[in-house]
């Protein structure tokens, strides 16, 4: 989909962290908006409706709680009733909990999964029905360098990123031959907005792989994963490409490697923060 202006996009977790960044960019490309979020969020979601209107597209406000089934399977529709026939679903919403895996709770796994992935499943089978009788569309899952890397005291959200990134790729696989297509954006840290903005403010330091990006760096590479159909991007401050290829080819020795240079300790600091680290593990010999 070279050619975005005119478009219209349904964005969800338009309301927060990223979302805001996401929107002005697709409607600086000429982008009409959907714009998706929680409906307590109402007064954010409208004052983002009127500055992106301001940039010259339509837009309009579709508020849904996610973990609703009925909001969920009626979001698509409601967001083409109110902005139009969508040609583009951005499935930006997602939450996140740091702590031991052994302090999780059954409702706090379930909402993680809820919001990161069954519902991106749900609104892209949605979406598909529109896109497949009009026969173009694209569709973009936010996910995370969580999706490609794993971290202690993250569990269920680098499982629910890992799992957009199995989707896009098997998507792609079934609509090859068509003009449907999917990709899946995976930043780093990002300062400034979204979850790992608290670890700024709070003037703690990053590992060397935490180093951040921007969110207008997120926003940009999304616009360029649609336009030119790109099926995985990473977006992240340093060149992290080698250290995927070892973790594929030589998992045990990448595992060892990436216990030294990887982000483990913020979120360990962070799961400290909300009294979530359990009792600390006893060292084992390897």
């Amino acid at each position: 989909m070279r050619d975005v202006r005119g478009r219209t996009a349904l964005l969800t977790g338009a309301e927060g962290g990223i979302g805001p960044d996401i929107a002005r960019r697709m409607a600086r490309e000429g982008v009409h908006l959907a714009l998706s979020g929680l409906p307590d969020q109402a007064e954010a979601l409208e004052a983002l409706r009127d500055e992106v209107r301001g940039l010259g597209v339509r837009a309009e406000v579709v508020s849904a709680d996610l973990t609703d089934p009925g909001e969920l399977d009626t979001l698509v529709e409601r967001a083409e009733d109110s902005a139009g026939p969508l040609d583009l679903l951005v499935n930006n919403a997602g939450v996140e909990l740091t702590a031991a895996y052994a302090e999780f709770e059954r409702e706090e796994l379930e909402w993680i999964v809820q919001v990161n992935l069954v519902a991106p499943l749900v609104l892209t089978r949605h979406a598909l029905t529109g896109m497949r009788a009009r026969g173009k569309g694209h569709v973009v899952f936010m996910a995370s360098l969580a999706g490609k890397m794993g971290s202690p005291y993250n569990h269920p959200y680098s499982a629910t990123k890992f799992g957009l990134v199995g989707l896009t790729q098997s998507l792609r696989a079934e609509y090859v031959n068509t003009d449907i297509s999917f990709s899946v954006i995976c930043p780093g840290f990002v300062a400034g907005a979204g979850m790992f903005a608290r670890m700024g403010q709070n003037g703690d330091s990053l590992p060397f792989m935490a180093a951040t990006v921007s969110a207008a760096d997120v926003a940009d590479a999304l616009v360029d994963a649609v336009r030119r159909d790109r099926a995985e991007v990473l977006v992240t401050a340093r060149n992290v490409k080698p250290v995927l290829a070892l973790q594929a080819l030589a998992p045990n020795f990448a595992e060892r490697l990436l216990r030294k240079t990887s982000p483990d300790e913020v979120f360990l600091h962070m799961a400290r923060e909300r009294g979530r680290a359990g009792e600390p593990l006893e060292a084992r010999n390897r």
